[in-house]
């Protein structure tokens, strides 16, 4: 029966008694005054913070860490699965790995004023270099070289002729006899040419080297130079952007493997969400769960709240946020719990006809201890001043 008929019917089934007069006395229960104008509704009681947990991942029950009752920290462990351990270990493996990857960055930062204090030295001794090259490409008297250069291949090429000339004169004797005058003679004329050929060939190759030689050597200073100021350029913060990057491309893989790990281990395990009191566990050690199977129920008892959903529309427009509420518990009439309207729902549902409203009620602290989760109430709210 709803309990905002009680009261009704307590007082008919009253009047019938005393209207009886040939009916011996009766002890009949005097029942409780209505306050004129009062609405009355039933609801539960249940903390204002709760949760039901269900592990993520499958497995048998391994671990359970607390009992009905228990007081748990946010944070405490409450229960694992066989499955936990091995996540664990990758969880640490990873974590090895991230302070590892940590390591090596912050090095490479700790150590990046130095480093590039060493390339700016190095960029700065390869401009001397380069213009020590430099004076001395600019000291050259090109002119004079070339000229020098010019004469020489002439000389080279007339020895070359020469040379030409005395081969074909030796050719045509060879197969005489070797002690043959002509014979000598032709031999004699022909390592004379090729002497002075070569001679032509080693003046022609120093004088180019007079010009050859400083010319390179300002090239590759001056390639040097380019790439010491490219490897200094590339310092950033006094890091090298390439080897920053690829640091940090791994320290973020790093940290990304230990999240992955921990998501992992967080579906083997399950954790108090909030500091609070231990309602209920489900479960069973070795028994087999998955995310279907509430595991355990945690509350935070230290607020309380009731939830009405018989309020019809004629009621509800009786109430307001903050209206004074004093509420009963079926289980236990001689508790009078105090509180006041926390919200009215705007939302409406249909119950036998009528149309209801939900109204939760914030109960005033301190709550008898013997209160249980889900226990029945009845709810009188005082009518409102006009």
């Amino acid at each position: 029966m709803n309990k905002k008929f009680s009261i009704y019917v307590l007082l008919i089934v009253a009047l019938l008694m005393a209207s009886c007069g040939s009916q011996p006395a009766s002890t009949a229960a005097t029942p409780t005054a209505v306050p004129s104008g009062a609405v009355i509704a039933e609801g539960h009681i249940r903390p204002m913070q709760s949760v039901n947990l269900a592990f993520q991942g499958r497995g048998s029950v391994a671990g359970i860490m607390v009992k009905t009752g228990d007081q748990v920290k946010k944070g405490n462990a409450l229960m694992k699965l066989d499955s936990y351990d091995q996540a664990d270990a990758q969880l640490a493996s990873a974590q090895l790995e991230l302070t590892s990857a940590q390591q090596a960055f912050d090095t490479l930062i700790r150590n990046a004023g130095g480093a590039r204090a060493q390339l700016w030295e190095a960029y700065m001794n390869a401009q001397v270099v380069r213009e020590n090259a430099q004076k001395k490409w600019d000291g050259l008297n090109l002119h004079d070289i070339n000229i020098h250069i010019a004469d020489a291949q002439t000389t080279l090429q007339t020895r070359q002729t020469e040379l030409n000339d005395a081969q074909a004169k030796f050719d045509a004797v060879q197969n005489l006899d070797p002690n043959s005058g002509r014979y000598k003679t032709a031999w004699d004329r022909l390592r004379a040419k090729q002497k002075a050929y070569d001679e032509a060939v080693t003046n022609l190759e120093t004088d180019m080297r007079l010009r050859d030689d400083p010319q390179a050597a300002l090239n590759a200073t001056l390639a040097a130079e380019a790439e010491a100021k490219y490897q200094y350029d590339l310092t950033l913060n006094g890091a090298n952007t390439d080897q920053l990057a690829l640091a940090q491309a791994t320290l973020d893989n790093a940290k990304a493997q230990v999240a992955a790990a921990q998501d992992a281990l967080g579906n083997f395990e399950l954790k108090a969400p909030f500091d609070g009191v231990v309602a209920d566990v489900s479960v069973d050690l070795g028994q087999q769960v998955g995310p279907e199977t509430i595991a355990i129920s945690v509350i935070d008892p230290s607020q309380w709240i009731v939830e009405t959903n018989d309020l019809t529309e004629l009621e509800v427009v009786r109430l307001a946020q903050g209206q004074k509420v004093t509420m009963v518990p079926d289980a236990l009439p001689d508790v009078k719990l105090t509180g006041v309207i926390q919200s009215i729902s705007s939302a409406f549902t249909k119950q036998g006809g009528d149309i209801v409203y939900s109204v939760r009620i914030l109960v005033d602290n301190p709550l008898d201890p013997r209160i249980r989760w889900g226990m029945t109430v009845e709810a009188t709210f005082a009518s409102l001043p006009k």
